[in-house]
């Protein structure tokens, strides 16, 4: 049954019966979680090494409802620590891939923008970037080079943070933190249709609620034989 694809009202009808074995508040909170999930906006990080950082992105997209994270890991692996990013992996979808080219290729094919964040002579701010013209994916580079000139030569649009100090630059965490927040808000004002389809968040939530109800196999199991 793995294999076979279900249907809105199947995950609607588990979902509904998990929720049975789950307090109402915590199944509200849930609901209210998923209904501002996007993917019209995504985030990738570039052969990310410091684990922190790679925790922060991951709470950084969990925190602000960017419900896919994409990792591309051909100098090193992404690798969140669980001691900082305390269980926020779970709620949060990451996909991993070998090359830069193989990101690009999968993001674009996907309809998605290439916006690199690092200062460029035709770059945008937070505030002039224009988030209503379709799918966009922010791309961070590594800590210390920062975006590769792969990206930089496939890249869309570019995107900087403006600075009025003497610093010139923030740390990729930082970095990730004030432009998420900030177009996740301007998508949330716009007229975009920026939320999951109603069958990707049936889909989500049926997940969820599986991560989160004790010996759910168990339960559903009983109740629906295999079909679960």
């Amino acid at each position: 049954m793995a294999n076979i694809a279900k249907s809105k009202e199947w995950y609607d009808e588990r979902t509904a019966y998990l929720a049975e074995f789950m307090l109402p508040e915590r199944f509200a909170t849930m609901q209210r979680v998923v209904a501002d999930r996007t993917k019209y906006m995504t985030v990738c990080a570039e052969n990310t090494f410091h684990p922190q950082n790679a925790s922060a992105l991951v709470r950084h997209c969990e925190a602000f409802g960017v419900q896919e994270l994409h990792a591309i890991e051909f100098l090193c692996g992404f690798q969140a620590n669980h001691h900082i990013v305390r269980g926020t992996d779970k709620w949060v979808d990451i996909q991993r891939y070998g090359s830069t080219s193989e990101a690009v290729a999968h993001l674009k094919g996907e309809g998605y923008r290439i916006v690199a964040a690092t200062p460029h002579t035709n770059d945008m701010t937070p505030d002039s970037f224009d988030v209503t013209k379709g799918k966009f994916c922010l791309v961070f580079g590594t800590e210390k080079q920062g975006i590769s000139p792969e990206i930089m030569e496939v890249a869309d649009e570019f995107i900087k943070i403006p600075m009025y100090g003497f610093v010139e630059s923030l740390n990729v965490s930082a970095c990730a933190a004030i432009l998420i927040q900030g177009l996740v808000e301007r998508l949330h004002r716009s007229e975009c249709d920026w939320r999951l389809t109603p069958e990707e968040r049936s889909q989500l939530l049926y997940r969820w609620m599986r991560e989160s109800v004790k010996d759910d196999e168990g339960i559903l199991r009983k109740r629906y034989g295999e079909d679960f």
